[in-house]
């Protein structure tokens, strides 16, 4: 009896005289199991006890096959919310399914007439909890600017258990690697047109993991393609062994019986998305042979990333460049952390000599490791000229020394010397500097989140890239040489394009926006002596975007705009550029109605920006009957580094008013009904839903947040960025005074920042979906937030996924997310 007891949950009661006997289903277990309470009758003694047994068996008995009937809900759901779930996940479905294309290549025909692109293409497995991802390749041809022609593949080819792949310079070679499962080597092939050439394994004794997280991720290609730099985790440092006799002195095998080994000294991680790896070091193969050599005289102090090999100069030896990030005095979050310094670094290659057709690895001394850019804080994503004059990179120096964790970047060059002799002294030209303020029209600052590894026009000085321009992505062509920056992607177009790859001096592209799927344009020059007269954009018809009528259906009954919002209080601005407009991007429906309930989204960061570009999930919202603002608050990026750097010191203030200031905007403008407004943010976008909801406690009527920021004074003790709490709660100031021991005095300015100081005056019905295994909002900050909540009687919904970390990406998790946003605003917006 007490065991089901125990079990009971959802219960109906039955009157037997004067007991009482209480039915009860298990959600979890079947068959149903029942408990039964007993109210003791007044005469209770008088009567025998086998009198009551008989009954309460009959009825029992009677009821145990009407239980059948009753049906069983999933946790956390009634059946008005289940129908619900049923209807939104065969839509969400639909749009989860769409692909994304991640990388692209192009290889010159063997004809010389035309090309041939590969495009590295992804699309969330559901079943499988992970991506599938496939190539898709497309013959190019070209009889004029405006007659091109793409003819595509019959089928793309799934890349199972491929971790990266990287074609040769000369696109003869394609090299693929897949990274080990537990302690199985990693595996190297290198395959040609037709077959696989070679195959190489390389031990766990030798290297760990090769990296392809996109940041210290770095493979590339010698001239000659006879040897691969990359990056990889370093072998397992030799820990200490203990058997029945206490210390074993030397190493002992990992699987030796009667000993074991001790777990050695803590070893510091790069946080975020890099738990349980091992320190980023460079390594060298050799393409004939499968020798691999560790690239020596680096200091253990230094993870590396982004290598590339240095022109080769006859006579002299070869090098390598890479960017070199310190780990004194103690490793911090680095993921999405461009304030992190660092520096490029040459190192001379490990030597190759031939004997009698074998490649044997020539014994080399440990080499000098020199700083090529000793002058300034930040260094990265390094790129050589093709005629390997100069070297590009990219610099985040505004970020590095103000402490913001992302911020307005710069473009710089080395010019490379001639006779190989490297100096650390060697002059930097800035070509793009960092823009504070731009006048309307112009180029408000260089906002880069990648280089293509082969960036360059056929003049060697002109290079293509993306940057985000106020709430869009564009295109831009700069000239290494006279600095002259020119975008290129059209002017009018308030779409979000992002360069692909390059096909000679033409561009494949992507362009989108809220309510449109990814298409691939083909751009051309239109006068290649002047750069002047622009370019010209053809539409690519390709399967790639694909998606159901239904979806181009809703697609298409929806318009979007980008707002530009006045500041509120331009007398509070202690810049140019912190008074001017800031931006937000509206979504509605075409119809001429009733206005349609609003979500606000709020992106994180904060030095972040959301963009007009396609989302499945926010595609996905309203086309389940919602308007969206989708708001780029002051301390975005794309907007000048005056605008981003006014909010630091400023959080859950600044920021709150810009987004009641867009609210008000969108009500006067008659676009929004006030009374059906909800609001959805993650991380920093958490932070400030959470602070919208106490400050502004009756504008909402539902919330939904992703690993909130709640209470910056107990997250500063367990992120891994306790200095992103100093910077943005005191401003640049707050770089300075950061310490790993706050006093009193800094939790409670932390603690008056963050939003939990407002949680009395709470309303709205929250939903929290947090990821089990965050380092950077570590799971406990939400949770006490949502305790508290319900503490005072606020609705609340708590969904914790055990595996994910901060993004909350892996597809299942993703997918429950955006379903779960759904149901709960249309539970609260009927």
């Amino acid at each position: 009896m007490s065991r089901t007891l125990a079990l009971a949950s959802f219960h109906r009661v039955s009157t037997i005289s004067n007991w009482s006997v209480t039915l009860a289903t298990s959600p979890r277990l079947s068959p149903p199991f029942f408990s039964v309470q007993l109210r003791r009758p007044s005469l209770f003694h008088l009567t025998p006890i086998s009198h009551y047994t008989k009954k309460l068996s009959a009825v029992l008995a009677m009821d145990s096959s009407k239980a059948g009937l009753v049906k069983e809900l999933p946790v956390g759901l009634d059946e008005a919310t289940e129908e619900e779930y049923a209807s939104q996940s065969k839509l969400l479905q639909e749009f989860t399914s769409i692909s994304s294309i991640d990388k692209a290549w192009i290889f010159k025909s063997d004809s010389g007439k035309g090309s041939q692109a590969m495009f590295s293409i992804s699309q969330p497995n559901l079943l499988a909890n992970k991506k599938r991802k496939f190539m898709l390749s497309s013959s190019i041809s070209k009889e004029s600017i405006n007659d091109v022609n793409f003819q595509w593949a019959p089928f793309p080819i799934e890349m199972t258990g491929v971790s990266l792949f990287v074609p040769s310079p000369s696109g003869s070679k394609l090299l693929v690697i897949r990274n080990p499962e537990n302690e199985s080597p990693s595996q190297f092939e290198i395959w040609s047109s037709s077959q696989l050439e070679k195959e190489f394994l390389i031990p766990q004794s030798v290297h760990g993991s090769v990296y392809a997280d996109g940041w210290f991720e770095g493979i590339s290609w010698n001239s000659d393609e006879s040897l691969i730099a990359y990056v990889a985790e370093e072998p397992s440092p030799s820990k200490p062994s203990f058997d029945d006799q206490g210390y074993r002195k030397g190493a002992i095998k990992d699987k030796e019986c009667c000993s074991w080994k001790a777990q050695g000294d803590w070893d510091e991680e790069w946080g975020e998305c890099y738990a349980g790896k091992r320190q980023p070091a460079l390594f060298v193969i050799n393409v004939n042979s499968g020798k691999v050599q560790a690239v020596k005289g680096i200091a253990k102090s230094l993870s590396v990333g982004q290598v590339v090999w240095a022109p080769q100069v006859e006579g002299t030896e070869q090098y390598l460049v890479f960017v070199g990030w310190s780990a004194d005095p103690r490793k911090l979050g680095i993921k999405y952390c461009y304030n992190r310094p660092c520096a490029l670094y040459a190192v001379k290659a490990p030597l190759y000599k031939s004997e009698a057709a074998e490649f044997d690895l020539k014994s080399m001394e440990e080499s000098t490791v020199v700083n090529l850019t000793q002058s300034i804080s930040s260094a990265f994503f390094p790129r050589f000229s093709p005629d390997g004059k100069f070297l590009m990179f990219l610099s985040a120096k505004a970020s590095v020394d103000s402490g913001a964790h992302s911020a307005t970047d710069s473009l710089k060059r080395i010019d490379w010397p001639t006779g190989g002799k490297l100096w650390s002294s060697t002059e930097i030209i800035d070509v793009i500097p960092i823009v504070n303020c731009a006048e309307d029209g112009h180029l408000p600052g260089l906002y880069c989140s990648n280089f293509l590894t082969k960036p360059w026009l056929s003049d060697g000085c002109t290079v293509i890239l993306s940057s985000y321009w106020h709430s869009c992505q564009v295109i831009l062509s700069v000239n290494l040489i006279s600095g002259k920056v020119l975008r290129i992607s059209p002017a009018d177009s308030d779409f979000s394009w992002n360069v692909l790859t390059l096909d000679g001096d033409n561009i494949i592209a992507v362009c989108s926006s809220p309510i449109d799927v990814p298409q691939i344009k083909y751009g051309c020059l239109v006068d290649k002596a002047t750069n002047s007269t622009g370019w010209c954009w053809s539409n690519v018809s390709s399967p790639i975007f694909r998606c159901s009528e239904k979806v181009m259906s809703l697609l298409s009954s929806h318009q979007f705009s980008i707002l530009q919002i006045p500041v509120k209080d331009v007398s509070d601005c202690l810049t140019k550029g912190a008074a001017k407009p800031f931006e937000a991007i509206f979504v509605s429906s075409k119809k001429n109605d009733e206005t349609d309930p609003l979500i606000v989204l709020l992106h994180g960061g904060p030095h972040s920006v959301s963009l007009s570009s396609f989302s499945k999930s926010l595609a996905f919202l309203f086309s389940i009957g919602y308007s969206l603002l989708i708001v780029n608050y002051r301390g975005s990026l794309g907007f000048g580094e005056e605008a981003l750097q006014s909010l630091p010191g400023k959080i859950g203030s600044q920021d709150v008013n810009d987004v009641l200031t867009a609210i008000d905007y969108v009500i006067e403008k008659g676009l929004a009904n006030p009374s059906k407004i909800t609001v959805l943010g993650g991380s920093h976008g958490g932070f400030l839903t959470t602070h919208l909801i106490g400050q502004a406690p009756d504008k909402f009527v539902a919330v939904a947040v992703r690993n909130p920021v709640c209470n910056l004074s107990s997250m500063v003790g367990i992120t891994d960025i306790p200095d992103w709490c100093y910077v943005e709660s005191y401003g640049s100031n707050g770089k300075s005074i950061y310490t790993e021991a706050p006093s009193a005095e800094h939790l409670t300015h932390l603690y008056n920042k963050s939003p939990i100081s407002h949680i009395s005056k709470v309303k709205a019905p929250t939903l929290f979906l947090l990821g089990a295994q965050d380092l950077r909002v570590p799971v406990s900050n939400g949770l006490q937030y949502a305790r508290a909540l319900k503490e005072r009687g606020v609705e609340t919904k708590v969904i914790v996924f055990p595996s994910d970390i901060h993004a909350i990406e892996r597809p299942q998790s993703d997918f429950e997310s955006s379903l779960n946003i759904g149901v709960w605003f249309k539970k609260y917006c009927k």
